[in-house]
């Protein structure tokens, strides 16, 4: 099985510490994350950058990692994004798949919009308020589910 963590959730909700868990678990993963590549492409993680650029990157990392753990030289992939928007969660899952993915897990992290504040205000890169309130109505709206593609899915955590 060629598996695929598939992450999504708010700025400050706990993705980046739950893949750095997930890492530590298991040091035979790889990691593809969308603030690594904006460092990678543009020297800084804040950086927005073009989303067609970020997205091709993505799907050449997803390639690699699909390789090798074909290979038996890692044993699955982590994706760290905030996915908050439907289409693109769809998207994303159909790319993983075209590079080879044959297992996605979707893991939401549903932490409550206050807490994610609270702790993006304690991050040395801070998101604007006022985004991660635009990215929580997003997944009011749409929340993921495991109807979009997902093998697996697990909600973590409950916001009131």
């Amino acid at each position: 099985m060629i598996r695929l963590f598939f992450l999504m959730g708010l700025p400050g909700s706990g993705k980046s510490t739950l893949a750095n868990a997930l890492l530590d678990e298991c040091l035979d993963r790889s990691l593809i994350s969308t603030d690594r590549i904006r460092l990678d492409l543009y020297g800084n993680e804040a950086i927005q950058g073009d989303w067609l650029q970020i997205w091709q990157e993505v799907g050449r990392r997803f390639c690699e990692a699909a390789s090798q753990i074909q290979q038996g030289e890692k044993s699955a992939a982590i994706y760290d994004a905030t996915n908050t928007v439907r289409q693109q969660r769809r998207d994303m899952i159909a790319l993983a798949r075209k590079s080879g993915f044959t297992h996605v897990s979707g893991i939401w992290l549903n932490t409550p919009l206050w807490l994610c504040l609270q702790q993006n205000q304690q991050r040395d890169r801070q998101v604007p308020a006022d985004v991660i309130q635009h990215m929580s109505h997003r997944l009011r709206d749409a929340p993921p589910s495991r109807l979009e593609g997902f093998d697996s899915f697990l909600r973590v955590g409950n916001q009131r």
